[in-house]
């Protein structure tokens, strides 16, 4: 048993810390947990009461190498030693560099490619666009119903969801443009009526970049129905507009593959990358095709700490366990497990109205009927609450809230995952009743 249980969730100590937390956190950091945390280890957490869970979340996508993984430590602790900043743009530092390359070499795709470094998720987003409306003189964005790239005023304004993302927020930017994403389980449609309604809606000379994320995140994990990601590439070639695929998800090897974009056989022109490039440390990033890339000039993207020497040698320490363990792999084999876990249990629970997914970003939809498809988000909520009170961190994604998604660390052992899927079975079980 990976779960130990000594108090219930808050125990005392966590308890005396959350008061505190009332009193002194602005009341917009509401962590799911109801625990404090005081160390973890690869898919396990302890919290300060001596209780341990399985954390199926990953940091919110962030640890696919693991709570605390030796390696990036290691190299965390050294790197700290020696400097902790100079800015990149002052003076240059190996690991960024090194960090470029290893990148790059590892995209698929014909063209010559560079990277370069940011803080967050929203900034690499945010930059990627900047970088689109640079090479191609133009200003307009598409973006996707259900899409999720971030919290600043320009990725809020991208991003879908309006509470809790956007609520109280406006006014949002302008020229950004929001299309149907072609969904298998809820809104399949023609290629060519998507052509026509993006004709419409803006004019295609005017349209700088499409922001596309190979798997949705928080918008449930959904995958465009077969072929659509190969339209959509015909399509920004023909009207000469940059493709930008949102990996800051996906990448870093969650689905099996480094890069999601390659399981569609497509070249995106500009890939953003965060969460596990550098195991929650704030790194992230854009690599794309070189020309695209160098569409802007001297000093024209940047900042203070972004591609910081701490977080570029983290990162490199991740590229180093992703290889040396064979993670790809393990994405593939774990991924196997829980999409047949979960269609087991779709087959005894008509709650489970999908299962969907690629390697191990696998995820269940859940609904009242499975005809209406009406969403069943009070149930998902419960399930959740019921697998935190058994032991198991997990998190919903979705519109409706009615989406359970699998963030695991990417190193958690066999016998932790099936622990966790048992407990999620047993949860479903109880809601289900």
């Amino acid at each position: 048993m990976a779960m130990k249980t000594k108090t219930e969730a808050p125990g005392p100590k966590s308890k005396a810390w959350f008061e505190k937390k009332e009193k002194y956190v602005a009341q917009a950091v509401s962590p799911l947990a109801p625990f404090i945390i005081a160390d973890a280890r690869g898919a396990l957490i302890r919290d300060l009461d001596g209780n341990e869970y399985i954390d199926l979340t990953g940091g919110w996508g962030c640890l696919n190498v693991g709570h605390a993984h030796p390696h990036v430590v290691k190299n965390i602790q050294a790197q700290a030693a020696r400097f902790l900043h100079t800015d990149c743009s002052v003076v240059m530092y190996d690991s960024y560099i090194r960090l470029a390359e290893r990148l790059v070499k590892l995209a698929p795709g014909p063209s010559p490619k560079k990277a370069i470094f940011f803080n967050s998720g929203a900034e690499a987003v945010e930059n990627a666009v900047k970088i689109s409306r640079a090479y191609t003189k133009k200003k307009a964005i598409i973006v996707f119903e259900g899409a999720f790239h971030g919290r600043t005023l320009l990725t809020m304004t991208m991003t879908h969801k309006a509470k809790p993302y956007k609520e109280g927020f406006a006014p949002f930017v302008s020229d950004v443009y929001r299309m149907p994403l072609p969904n298998p389980y809820r809104n399949p449609m023609s290629f060519k009526l998507w052509e026509k309604q993006f004709t419409t809606l803006v004019n295609p000379d005017e349209v700088a970049c499409i922001v596309w994320e190979p798997i949705q995140g928080e918008g449930g994990f959904v995958i465009a129905q077969e072929g659509f990601p190969s339209f959509l590439r015909e399509l920004t070639h023909k009207y000469g507009i940059v493709l930008v695929a949102d990996e800051i998800q996906t990448g870093i090897g969650r689905t099996g593959k480094f890069y999601a974009y390659d399981h569609f056989g497509i070249e995106p022109d500009l890939i953003t990358l965060g969460k596990s490039i550098a195991s929650g440390l704030p790194l992230s990033g854009v690599v794309g095709i070189q020309k695209v890339v160098d569409a802007v000039g001297d000093s024209g993207i940047g900042g203070t700490y972004v591609g910081n020497p701490v977080a570029t040698e983290a990162a490199n320490a991740v590229l180093d366990v992703i290889e040396d363990e064979n993670l790809l792999e393990k994405a593939e084999k774990h991924g196997k497990y829980m999409r047949d876990r979960f269609l087991k249990m779709q087959d005894k629970f008509t709650l489970i109205g999908d299962v969907r997914g690629i390697g191990a970003m696998i995820a269940i939809e859940l609904v009242k009927d499975r005809v209406s498809l009406e969403p069943a988000t009070e149930e998902t909520a419960q399930i959740v609450k019921e697998c935190l009170k058994q032991g198991v961190i997990i998190a919903k994604a979705g519109l409706y809230g009615n989406v359970i998604r699998m963030l695991i660390p990417l190193v958690i052992s066999d016998a932790e995952l099936r622990e966790g899927f048992d407990t999620i079975e047993s949860a479903i079980a109880k809601v289900s009743k």
